[in-house]
Protein backbone atom coordinates (compact mmCIF):
# COMPACT_ATOMS: atom_id res chain seq x y z
CA UNK A 1 0.00 0.00 0.00
CA UNK A 2 1.45 3.56 -0.53
CA UNK A 3 2.07 5.53 2.48
CA UNK A 4 0.81 8.80 0.83
CA UNK A 5 -1.10 10.94 3.11
CA UNK A 6 -4.63 12.04 1.60
CA UNK A 7 -4.32 16.03 0.64
CA UNK A 8 -1.06 16.46 -0.33
CA UNK A 9 -0.26 17.85 -3.36
CA UNK A 10 2.16 15.83 -6.17
CA UNK A 11 5.35 18.17 -5.10
CA UNK A 12 4.97 17.23 -1.90
CA UNK A 13 4.49 13.29 -2.43
CA UNK A 14 7.38 13.62 -4.65
CA UNK A 15 10.02 14.43 -1.35
CA UNK A 16 8.02 12.78 1.50
CA UNK A 17 5.96 9.81 0.73
CA UNK A 18 7.35 6.45 0.81
CA UNK A 19 10.31 7.08 3.16
CA UNK A 20 11.09 4.68 6.29
CA UNK A 21 13.97 5.26 8.07
CA UNK A 22 16.44 3.62 9.96
CA UNK A 23 17.51 3.52 13.42
CA UNK A 24 19.71 5.98 12.77
CA UNK A 25 17.17 8.71 11.76
CA UNK A 26 19.33 9.71 8.25
CA UNK A 27 17.17 12.39 6.53
CA UNK A 28 18.13 11.30 2.90
CA UNK A 29 16.90 7.81 1.92
CA UNK A 30 18.76 4.57 2.92
CA UNK A 31 20.85 2.90 0.24
CA UNK A 32 20.63 -1.02 1.38
CA UNK A 33 23.20 -2.41 -0.84
CA UNK A 34 22.25 -6.35 -0.11
CA UNK A 35 21.63 -9.66 -1.49
CA UNK A 36 20.33 -11.23 1.24
CA UNK A 37 18.84 -10.66 5.10
CA UNK A 38 19.94 -12.23 8.40
CA UNK A 39 17.30 -13.92 10.79
CA UNK A 40 17.92 -14.14 14.18
CA UNK A 41 16.80 -17.77 14.57
CA UNK A 42 15.79 -20.62 12.22
CA UNK A 43 12.13 -20.16 13.18
CA UNK A 44 12.81 -16.08 12.55
CA UNK A 45 13.55 -17.62 8.90
CA UNK A 46 10.70 -19.60 8.23
CA UNK A 47 8.02 -16.99 9.27
CA UNK A 48 10.13 -14.88 6.59
CA UNK A 49 9.39 -17.04 3.71
CA UNK A 50 6.27 -18.59 4.67
CA UNK A 51 4.63 -14.89 5.27
CA UNK A 52 3.69 -14.82 8.91
CA UNK A 53 6.76 -11.66 9.29
CA UNK A 54 6.25 -9.44 6.39
CA UNK A 55 10.08 -8.84 6.47
CA UNK A 56 12.69 -8.67 3.35
CA UNK A 57 13.85 -11.75 2.17
CA UNK A 58 15.76 -11.47 -0.88
CA UNK A 59 16.50 -8.50 -2.82
CA UNK A 60 15.60 -10.18 -5.76
CA UNK A 61 11.84 -10.29 -4.06
CA UNK A 62 12.07 -7.07 -2.84
CA UNK A 63 14.81 -4.37 -1.34
CA UNK A 64 13.84 -1.22 1.57
CA UNK A 65 15.07 0.80 -0.73
CA UNK A 66 13.34 -0.08 -3.82
CA UNK A 67 10.53 -0.67 -1.84
CA UNK A 68 10.45 3.04 -0.99
CA UNK A 69 10.41 4.01 -4.09
CA UNK A 70 8.04 1.87 -5.32
CA UNK A 71 5.75 2.88 -2.38
CA UNK A 72 6.59 6.62 -3.82
CA UNK A 73 5.45 5.97 -6.85
CA UNK A 74 2.58 4.23 -6.03
CA UNK A 75 1.46 7.43 -3.97
CA UNK A 76 2.53 9.73 -6.39
CA UNK A 77 0.00 7.77 -9.23
CA UNK A 78 -2.71 7.17 -7.22
CA UNK A 79 -1.70 3.22 -7.40
CA UNK A 80 -1.83 0.42 -4.33
CA UNK A 81 0.77 -0.95 -5.28
CA UNK A 82 3.84 -0.67 -7.61
CA UNK A 83 6.83 -2.46 -8.38
CA UNK A 84 9.92 -1.47 -9.98
CA UNK A 85 11.48 -3.24 -12.93
CA UNK A 86 15.34 -2.99 -14.25
CA UNK A 87 14.42 -0.99 -17.15
CA UNK A 88 11.25 0.47 -18.45
CA UNK A 89 11.06 -2.27 -21.11
CA UNK A 90 11.43 -5.15 -18.06
CA UNK A 91 8.14 -3.37 -16.99
CA UNK A 92 6.22 -3.74 -20.36
CA UNK A 93 6.92 -7.13 -20.96
CA UNK A 94 6.12 -7.28 -17.11
CA UNK A 95 2.91 -6.43 -17.44
CA UNK A 96 2.05 -7.76 -20.53
CA UNK A 97 3.36 -11.16 -19.18
CA UNK A 98 1.34 -10.91 -15.92
CA UNK A 99 -1.78 -10.67 -17.95
CA UNK A 100 -1.72 -13.54 -20.08
CA UNK A 101 -1.70 -17.02 -20.93
CA UNK A 102 -1.48 -19.19 -24.55
CA UNK A 103 -5.23 -18.67 -25.85
CA UNK A 104 -5.45 -14.93 -25.23
CA UNK A 105 -5.50 -12.23 -27.25
CA UNK A 106 -4.00 -8.58 -26.76
CA UNK A 107 -5.25 -5.32 -28.57
CA UNK A 108 -2.12 -2.38 -28.99
CA UNK A 109 -2.03 0.61 -30.57
CA UNK A 110 0.14 0.80 -33.58
CA UNK A 111 2.15 3.81 -32.71
CA UNK A 112 4.51 1.82 -30.15
CA UNK A 113 8.26 2.18 -29.27
CA UNK A 114 10.21 -0.54 -31.31
CA UNK A 115 10.81 -2.76 -28.28
CA UNK A 116 7.14 -2.91 -27.83
CA UNK A 117 5.82 -3.59 -30.63
CA UNK A 118 8.21 -6.40 -31.03
CA UNK A 119 6.98 -7.98 -27.65
CA UNK A 120 3.30 -7.63 -29.49
CA UNK A 121 4.01 -8.48 -32.53
CA UNK A 122 6.35 -11.36 -32.02
CA UNK A 123 7.19 -12.40 -28.35
CA UNK A 124 3.55 -12.71 -27.37
CA UNK A 125 2.94 -14.91 -29.97
CA UNK A 126 5.27 -17.46 -29.58
CA UNK A 127 3.78 -17.98 -26.18
CA UNK A 128 0.36 -19.02 -27.85
CA UNK A 129 -1.10 -15.20 -27.54
CA UNK A 130 -2.11 -13.86 -30.48
CA UNK A 131 -2.28 -9.98 -30.82
CA UNK A 132 -3.72 -7.27 -33.23
CA UNK A 133 -2.51 -3.41 -33.90
CA UNK A 134 -5.11 -1.00 -34.65
CA UNK A 135 -5.04 2.80 -34.88
CA UNK A 136 -5.23 4.14 -31.44
CA UNK A 137 -7.47 7.38 -32.60
CA UNK A 138 -10.02 5.11 -34.51
CA UNK A 139 -11.99 4.17 -31.26
CA UNK A 140 -14.40 2.24 -33.93
CA UNK A 141 -10.59 0.22 -34.92
CA UNK A 142 -10.27 -0.44 -30.68
CA UNK A 143 -14.17 -1.54 -31.04
CA UNK A 144 -13.64 -4.24 -33.98
CA UNK A 145 -10.60 -5.84 -32.86
CA UNK A 146 -11.63 -6.40 -29.30
CA UNK A 147 -13.03 -10.09 -28.83
CA UNK A 148 -14.32 -12.13 -25.88
CA UNK A 149 -10.55 -13.89 -25.33
CA UNK A 150 -9.16 -9.84 -25.17
CA UNK A 151 -7.23 -10.28 -21.62
CA UNK A 152 -4.84 -6.71 -21.93
CA UNK A 153 -5.24 -3.95 -24.41
CA UNK A 154 -2.24 -1.54 -24.49
CA UNK A 155 -1.40 1.87 -25.66
CA UNK A 156 0.93 4.75 -25.29
CA UNK A 157 -0.17 8.43 -24.97
CA UNK A 158 0.97 10.56 -26.02
CA UNK A 159 2.73 7.79 -28.48
CA UNK A 160 6.53 8.05 -29.41
CA UNK A 161 8.21 9.48 -31.84
CA UNK A 162 4.26 11.22 -33.52
CA UNK A 163 2.48 12.02 -30.22
CA UNK A 164 -0.78 10.81 -31.25
CA UNK A 165 -3.20 11.30 -27.87
CA UNK A 166 -5.74 8.29 -27.50
CA UNK A 167 -8.76 8.65 -25.15
CA UNK A 168 -8.06 6.49 -22.47
CA UNK A 169 -11.14 6.81 -20.42
CA UNK A 170 -13.05 5.45 -24.16
CA UNK A 171 -10.61 2.49 -24.62
CA UNK A 172 -10.45 1.54 -20.89
CA UNK A 173 -14.31 1.24 -21.00
CA UNK A 174 -14.35 -0.89 -24.19
CA UNK A 175 -11.55 -3.33 -22.70
CA UNK A 176 -13.50 -3.97 -19.19
CA UNK A 177 -16.92 -4.61 -21.11
CA UNK A 178 -15.20 -8.12 -21.92
CA UNK A 179 -13.09 -8.36 -18.59
CA UNK A 180 -9.94 -7.55 -20.13
CA UNK A 181 -7.44 -4.58 -18.35
CA UNK A 182 -6.20 -2.17 -20.19
CA UNK A 183 -2.18 -0.85 -19.56
CA UNK A 184 -1.27 2.47 -20.45
CA UNK A 185 2.67 3.33 -20.92
CA UNK A 186 2.49 6.96 -19.50
CA UNK A 187 6.30 7.94 -20.27
CA UNK A 188 5.50 10.79 -22.87
CA UNK A 189 2.76 12.69 -20.45
CA UNK A 190 4.59 11.96 -17.10
CA UNK A 191 2.37 11.49 -13.95
CA UNK A 192 2.71 15.26 -13.63
CA UNK A 193 0.41 15.93 -16.51
CA UNK A 194 -1.49 13.00 -16.87
CA UNK A 195 -3.72 10.12 -14.19
CA UNK A 196 -4.28 7.12 -16.63
CA UNK A 197 -5.67 5.51 -13.47
CA UNK A 198 -7.83 8.15 -12.69
CA UNK A 199 -9.07 8.06 -16.54
CA UNK A 200 -9.73 4.15 -16.29
CA UNK A 201 -6.58 2.47 -16.61
CA UNK A 202 -6.20 -0.53 -14.83
CA UNK A 203 -2.24 -0.85 -15.07
CA UNK A 204 0.63 1.72 -15.54
CA UNK A 205 3.98 1.35 -16.65
CA UNK A 206 7.10 4.01 -16.79
CA UNK A 207 10.47 4.10 -18.21
CA UNK A 208 11.92 5.25 -14.84
CA UNK A 209 15.09 5.68 -17.06
CA UNK A 210 13.75 9.01 -18.89
CA UNK A 211 12.27 11.74 -16.64
CA UNK A 212 11.82 10.34 -13.11
CA UNK A 213 15.56 9.90 -13.42
CA UNK A 214 15.61 12.58 -15.59
CA UNK A 215 19.75 12.93 -15.87
CA UNK A 216 20.67 9.92 -17.80
CA UNK A 217 22.36 7.81 -15.03
CA UNK A 218 20.23 4.98 -14.72
CA UNK A 219 17.96 2.41 -16.36
CA UNK A 220 14.74 1.58 -14.57
CA UNK A 221 11.19 1.01 -14.93
CA UNK A 222 8.09 0.45 -12.77
CA UNK A 223 4.45 -1.29 -12.80
CA UNK A 224 1.36 0.17 -11.10
CA UNK A 225 -1.52 -1.63 -10.34
CA UNK A 226 -4.19 -2.83 -7.60
CA UNK A 227 -2.32 -4.63 -4.66
CA UNK A 228 -4.31 -7.68 -5.06
CA UNK A 229 -3.02 -7.83 -9.02
CA UNK A 230 0.48 -6.77 -8.15
CA UNK A 231 1.05 -9.73 -4.97
CA UNK A 232 -0.87 -12.31 -7.07
CA UNK A 233 0.20 -11.94 -10.66
CA UNK A 234 3.58 -9.56 -10.92
CA UNK A 235 5.19 -10.70 -7.70
CA UNK A 236 5.46 -14.22 -8.96
CA UNK A 237 6.71 -13.25 -12.28
CA UNK A 238 9.47 -11.27 -10.78
CA UNK A 239 10.08 -13.65 -7.91
CA UNK A 240 11.11 -16.13 -10.31
CA UNK A 241 12.23 -14.22 -13.35
CA UNK A 242 14.55 -11.87 -11.60
CA UNK A 243 13.95 -8.49 -13.98
CA UNK A 244 14.11 -6.50 -10.33
CA UNK A 245 15.69 -3.09 -10.11
CA UNK A 246 19.06 -2.84 -8.07
CA UNK A 247 18.54 -0.81 -4.70
CA UNK A 248 21.22 1.85 -6.09
CA UNK A 249 19.26 3.16 -9.39
CA UNK A 250 16.21 2.84 -6.72
CA UNK A 251 18.07 5.37 -4.96
CA UNK A 252 18.96 7.32 -7.54
CA UNK A 253 15.01 7.00 -8.88
CA UNK A 254 13.85 8.23 -5.28
CA UNK A 255 16.31 11.57 -6.04
CA UNK A 256 15.17 12.28 -8.89
CA UNK A 257 11.30 12.19 -7.70
CA UNK A 258 12.17 14.85 -5.28
CA UNK A 259 12.15 17.46 -8.46
CA UNK A 260 10.13 15.64 -11.19
CA UNK A 261 7.63 18.38 -10.76
CA UNK A 262 9.65 21.22 -10.92
CA UNK A 263 11.57 19.74 -14.24
CA UNK A 264 8.92 18.91 -15.83
CA UNK A 265 7.29 21.92 -15.83
CA UNK A 266 10.08 23.98 -16.88
CA UNK A 267 10.48 21.50 -19.38
CA UNK A 268 7.11 21.45 -20.82
CA UNK A 269 6.74 25.52 -20.61
CA UNK A 270 10.07 25.56 -22.72
CA UNK A 271 8.63 22.88 -25.07
CA UNK A 272 5.10 24.77 -25.84
CA UNK A 273 7.36 27.93 -26.71
CA UNK A 274 9.73 26.38 -29.01
CA UNK A 275 6.68 24.44 -30.55
CA UNK A 276 5.40 28.01 -31.63
CA UNK A 277 8.52 29.24 -32.55
CA UNK A 278 9.63 26.02 -34.79
CA UNK A 279 6.55 25.80 -36.34
CA UNK A 280 6.71 28.99 -38.58
CA UNK A 281 10.44 27.95 -39.45
CA UNK A 282 10.22 27.42 -43.69
CA UNK A 283 12.03 24.13 -43.17
CA UNK A 284 9.18 22.70 -41.50
CA UNK A 285 6.61 21.02 -43.14
CA UNK A 286 4.54 19.96 -39.88
CA UNK A 287 5.45 20.30 -36.14
CA UNK A 288 3.48 17.93 -33.77
CA UNK A 289 2.77 19.03 -30.30
CA UNK A 290 -0.25 18.26 -27.41
CA UNK A 291 -0.05 21.77 -26.08
CA UNK A 292 -1.42 23.37 -29.86
CA UNK A 293 -4.45 24.07 -31.02
CA UNK A 294 -3.51 22.35 -34.00
CA UNK A 295 -2.68 18.94 -32.74
CA UNK A 296 -4.69 16.19 -34.17
CA UNK A 297 -6.35 15.31 -31.03
CA UNK A 298 -6.50 18.98 -29.30
CA UNK A 299 -9.89 17.65 -28.04
CA UNK A 300 -8.63 15.25 -26.25
CA UNK A 301 -5.63 16.57 -25.05
CA UNK A 302 -8.26 19.29 -23.08
CA UNK A 303 -10.06 16.13 -21.49
CA UNK A 304 -7.53 14.18 -20.39
CA UNK A 305 -4.16 15.99 -19.87
CA UNK A 306 -3.14 19.10 -17.06
CA UNK A 307 -0.71 20.44 -19.43
CA UNK A 308 1.34 18.83 -23.28
CA UNK A 309 4.46 17.60 -23.06
CA UNK A 310 8.33 17.79 -22.73
CA UNK A 311 8.62 16.36 -26.25
CA UNK A 312 7.65 17.60 -29.49
CA UNK A 313 8.04 16.40 -32.99
CA UNK A 314 8.87 17.89 -36.42
CA UNK A 315 8.87 16.57 -39.80
CA UNK A 316 11.20 18.80 -42.24
CA UNK A 317 11.00 19.14 -45.76
CA UNK A 318 13.81 17.98 -47.19
CA UNK A 319 13.79 14.37 -45.66
CA UNK A 320 16.14 12.29 -44.08
CA UNK A 321 19.31 14.54 -46.16
CA UNK A 322 17.34 17.79 -44.38
CA UNK A 323 16.85 15.83 -40.86
CA UNK A 324 20.41 14.74 -40.72
CA UNK A 325 21.99 18.16 -41.66
CA UNK A 326 19.93 19.86 -38.77
CA UNK A 327 20.55 17.75 -36.21
CA UNK A 328 24.39 17.82 -37.60
CA UNK A 329 24.04 21.84 -37.17
CA UNK A 330 22.99 21.49 -33.62
CA UNK A 331 25.89 22.73 -31.06
CA UNK A 332 23.80 22.63 -27.45
CA UNK A 333 21.02 19.96 -28.50
CA UNK A 334 22.64 16.26 -28.46
CA UNK A 335 21.74 13.30 -30.36
CA UNK A 336 20.54 10.30 -28.62
CA UNK A 337 17.57 8.05 -28.19
CA UNK A 338 17.20 9.13 -24.90
CA UNK A 339 14.43 11.11 -23.79
CA UNK A 340 13.06 13.56 -20.81
CA UNK A 341 16.42 14.38 -19.68
CA UNK A 342 17.83 17.52 -18.49
CA UNK A 343 19.84 17.85 -21.57
CA UNK A 344 17.88 18.50 -24.36
CA UNK A 345 17.86 15.58 -26.58
CA UNK A 346 17.39 14.92 -30.80
CA UNK A 347 16.59 11.77 -32.49
CA UNK A 348 15.78 10.50 -36.11
CA UNK A 349 13.54 7.75 -35.60
CA UNK A 350 13.25 6.13 -38.79
CA UNK A 351 17.17 5.54 -38.31
CA UNK A 352 16.96 4.81 -34.47
CA UNK A 353 14.28 3.97 -32.04
CA UNK A 354 11.86 2.82 -35.13
CA UNK A 355 14.55 1.11 -37.55
CA UNK A 356 13.54 -2.10 -36.14
CA UNK A 357 9.82 -1.30 -37.94
CA UNK A 358 9.15 -1.97 -41.61
CA UNK A 359 9.08 1.26 -43.75
CA UNK A 360 5.43 0.66 -44.91
CA UNK A 361 4.35 0.41 -40.92
CA UNK A 362 6.80 3.75 -39.91
CA UNK A 363 5.09 5.04 -42.84
CA UNK A 364 1.85 4.63 -42.16
CA UNK A 365 2.34 6.03 -38.67
CA UNK A 366 3.81 8.98 -39.95
CA UNK A 367 7.29 8.54 -39.00
CA UNK A 368 8.75 9.80 -42.08
CA UNK A 369 12.62 10.26 -42.72
CA UNK A 370 12.18 13.82 -42.38
CA UNK A 371 10.66 13.79 -38.63
CA UNK A 372 12.82 14.22 -35.58
CA UNK A 373 11.88 13.78 -32.06
CA UNK A 374 13.30 16.62 -29.85
CA UNK A 375 13.00 15.66 -26.15
CA UNK A 376 13.12 19.45 -24.36
CA UNK A 377 15.71 19.89 -21.41
CA UNK A 378 16.20 22.43 -18.56
CA UNK A 379 18.53 24.71 -20.78
CA UNK A 380 17.32 28.36 -21.17
CA UNK A 381 14.69 28.74 -23.68
CA UNK A 382 16.05 31.29 -25.85
CA UNK A 383 19.38 29.46 -26.32
CA UNK A 384 17.67 26.17 -27.43
CA UNK A 385 15.89 28.33 -29.53
CA UNK A 386 18.64 30.38 -30.88
CA UNK A 387 20.39 26.59 -31.91
CA UNK A 388 17.51 24.79 -33.17
CA UNK A 389 16.70 27.65 -35.78
CA UNK A 390 20.24 27.98 -36.75
CA UNK A 391 20.56 24.60 -37.16
CA UNK A 392 16.80 24.37 -39.17
CA UNK A 393 18.74 27.13 -41.94
CA UNK A 394 21.14 24.86 -42.40
CA UNK A 395 18.34 22.43 -43.52
CA UNK A 396 16.72 24.97 -45.71
CA UNK A 397 18.02 24.54 -48.96
CA UNK A 398 17.88 21.12 -49.02
CA UNK A 399 13.92 21.65 -48.14
CA UNK A 400 13.65 24.25 -50.55
CA UNK A 401 14.84 21.53 -53.72
CA UNK A 402 13.57 18.77 -52.82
Amino acid sequence: MTTNRQGWHPETTLVHSGTTRSPYGETSEAMYLTQGFVYATAEAAEARFNGDDPGFVYSRYANPTVAMFENRIAALEGAEAARATASGMAAVNLALMACCKAGDHVVAAKALFGSCRYIVETLLPRFGVSSTLVDGTDLDAWRAAIRPETVACFLESPTNPTLEVIDIAAVAEMAHAVGAKLIVDNVFATPIWQSPLALGADIVVYSATKHIDGQGRCLGGVVLGTEEWIADEVMPFMKHTGPSMSPFNAWVMLKGLETLALRVERQTRTASRLADVLAEHPAVARLIYPGRADHPQAEVVRRQMKAGSTMLALELKGGKVAAFRASNALKIVKMSNNLGDARSLITHPATTTHQSVAEEARLELGITDGLLRLSVGLEHEDDLAADLLTALDMALDVGQGA
